[in-house]
């Protein structure tokens, strides 16, 4: 391998490694773990995906779905974190390592019990085996971490080059159950609470929107009016000048808003 690629891959180690210092449980035990915490990412259709456990601390990947295969065209025993790291972008790595960056230096002063509240997310270009590149997002949670080291996240990652074809990568940290996100987050010295422009309830809706769900199933799993979601929709709508549900879609994943 290039020693460009090897270097790309041991600065992104050094970072990680500000985060953890020894190893923790087997990943075994973590697989069980697997549907509460997809769960958690909110796996959007809007495309193929394979998801993977990261251990930090190895800076290896432990295990990764077979899906990965219809992703991006390698065979599971082809994967390693420098395999993929290889792949992306050259114009993309710089990104890469930045968001990753942001996220240890996010992480590591959060208080415990609110590190299970957060997802982060951001895209990036990877070749896949036909030589072509794919825009992925990325999504992760933390599943192993204790009060002084993070071991182990979960990422999802899918494929939304039909949605998001040109553009710079977005970064956004999410917060759950209430904690504040931030969202499209730029090259500033600190992160800063993006102002949200959606009610919870709109914020709802989009995420279905975005699953392509129509007016009436929104309506049905919200136990909701057709009419009250109209509404909602064109609220939301008005909010992000999207011309229609395409636009809208394409926007949310651009702007990291889900």
């Amino acid at each position: 391998m290039q020693r460009s690629t090897s270097d790309f891959y041991l600065n992104a180690k050094k970072i990680w490694g500000t985060v953890v210092k020894t190893d923790s449980v087997d990943s075994n035990e973590l697989r069980l773990q697997l549907e509460f915490h997809k769960r958690l990412l909110n796996i959007f259709q809007v495309g193929s995906y394979y998801y993977l456990i990261f251990n930090i601390y190895q800076g290896a990947i432990e295990f990764i779905s077979p899906e990965v295969t219809g992703v991006l065209g390698y065979e599971i025993d082809e994967m390693s974190a420098e395999f993929l790291m290889d792949k992306i972008h050259p114009e993309d790595k710089s990104y890469f390592l930045n968001f990753e960056y942001r996220i240890t230096e996010f992480f590591k002063p959060l208080p415990f019990d609110k590190i299970k509240n957060y997802k982060v997310q951001y895209d990036y270009r990877i070749k896949a085996k036909s030589n072509k590149y794919v825009r992925i997002l990325h999504q992760a949670v933390q599943i192993d971490y204790d009060t002084t080291n993070f071991y182990r996240t979960l990422c999802l990652q899918t494929d939304i080059s039909h949605i998001k074809q040109d553009g710079i990568p977005c970064f956004s940290i999410i917060g759950l159950d209430g904690e504040p996100s931030y969202y499209n987050i730029q090259n500033v010295e600190r992160i800063t609470r993006s102002y949200d422009i959606f009610t919870k309830r709109e914020r709802e809706i989009l995420k279905f929107i975005v699953e392509g769900k129509s007016t009436k199933e929104i309506a049905d799993v919200l136990f909701i009016s057709p009419y009250t979601v109209s509404t909602h929709r064109k609220n939301i709508l008005n909010k992000t000048n999207a011309k229609g549900s395409v636009d809208l879609v394409s926007k949310a994943i651009s702007e990291g808003w889900i």
